[in-house]
């Protein structure tokens, strides 16, 4: 028997297997759909119906424009309160409010003669990233009141900045695309990493070694069934997101093809690894999980930045495969890069792929010695 027709009839096992498995289903399809609408929905950066208490001590025609521009803003819920001072903390304590509008009672009287005046903006940064985000909002509408009553002064110049890329500053634009990298890898690795451990649990493990097919191949012929369902997922994943939260395309499809390919091959590659390391198929799921959903999360640049990071967790991002690919998909989808600005992040992927497949091999090799 040729060596194809051997790999070809373990990968046509391994596929009836998978379509015959509801649970393999379910990983494969509702998984990752379920996970990109919770993540989709949920992964928001953007604030909006902020509670503003306002304290209006000024009563005058001008401090009603103010609150005017507060009120006619979408990130922004304003009501009134008649306390002082001292009713601001039972406000953040009772959560009545996340910020609160201080205007003084000559706020009217200082600006029509000085040509300015102060008013006090209180925030409650409980939640440190919501209350710099906040801030900005209540800076953006300050200044562009200002600019309204400050009509005559002539400026030196004009500041019209660009936007690019993201001009509405969306945050699914950002988190999309690092949820298809999220969700291959993670699918990638947690189908493979049962495919050695399911043969062990089931006893069929013997049935496959007497049978004239080396290792190599039986490792090369459960990967190709998961390489085309993993790719139909992204996709599927791809679809999804651009249909329900509007990501833009730019860059090239055979692009994107191609290098989610090479790390959906990684992640099979990482499966592989662990499933030729433990013995059971829910042990093999769980360091899937651990060793793919958490890093991805936390250090591969899909929430928070590395360069933010320590040095020494900044060092362990390199070993994360989803670090490269979140830049190349952001990067065709939102930029339209060519292989020429993302080959620095496909080559560690590919170094990744060929490192772990062959430990996979060597280490299926050693334990069919022992």
């Amino acid at each position: 028997m040729k060596k194809s027709t051997r790999i070809s009839a373990i990968s046509r096992k391994e596929f009836f297997h998978i379509i015959h498995d509801p649970r393999s289903l379910i990983i494969i399809f509702v998984l990752p759909v379920l996970q990109l609408i919770m993540f989709g929905y949920a992964m928001n950066l953007e604030i909006e119906n902020v509670d503003l208490a306002v304290m209006d001590h000024s009563r005058s025609r001008i401090s009603r424009e103010l609150v005017r521009a507060f009120d006619g803003s979408k990130y922004f819920r304003v009501h009134y309160d008649n306390g002082g001072p001292s009713g601001i903390e039972s406000l953040f304590l009772a959560r009545r409010a996340r910020a609160v509008l201080q205007i003084h009672p000559l706020f009217a009287e200082e600006l029509q003669s000085d040509g300015s005046a102060d008013v006090q903006i209180i925030i409650d940064t409980a939640d440190p990233n919501a209350g710099t985000i906040i801030q900005n909002y209540v800076t953006a509408v300050l200044q562009q009141f200002n600019g309204k009553i400050d009509k005559q002064s002539v400026q030196p110049f004009e500041i019209r900045p660009r936007v690019l890329y993201n001009p509405d500053m969306k945050s699914a634009y950002f988190f999309v695309p690092g949820l298809i990298a999220m969700i291959l890898i993670m699918i990638s690795a947690l189908l493979t990493s049962i495919a050695i451990t399911r043969e062990k649990e089931t006893g069929t493990m013997e049935q496959i070694l007497v049978s004239p097919v080396r290792p190599a191949e039986i490792i090369i012929g459960k990967v190709v069934p998961y390489i085309f369902l993993a790719f139909a997922d992204g996709m599927l994943i791809l679809v999804l997101g651009m249909g329900l939260f509007n990501v833009p395309f730019t860059g090239s499809v055979f692009l994107l093809v191609l290098l989610s390919t090479l790390y959906v091959v990684t992640g099979l590659s990482l499966g592989l690894m662990i499933s030729t390391i433990v013995q059971t198929q829910q042990v093999a799921m769980m360091i899937a999980l651990v060793a793919t959903l958490l890093p991805t999360i936390m250090i591969s640049g899909f929430i928070f930045p590395i360069k933010s990071m320590p040095w020494l967790i900044q060092l362990i991002s390199y070993l994360v495969p989803a670090r490269y690919f979140i830049v190349i998909v952001r990067g065709i989808m939102l930029k339209g890069n060519t292989i020429m600005e993302l080959y620095p992040q496909a080559l560690p992927l590919l170094l990744m792929t060929a490192v772990l497949l062959a430990n996979a091999i060597r280490k299926f090799n050693l334990n069919l010695e022992k």
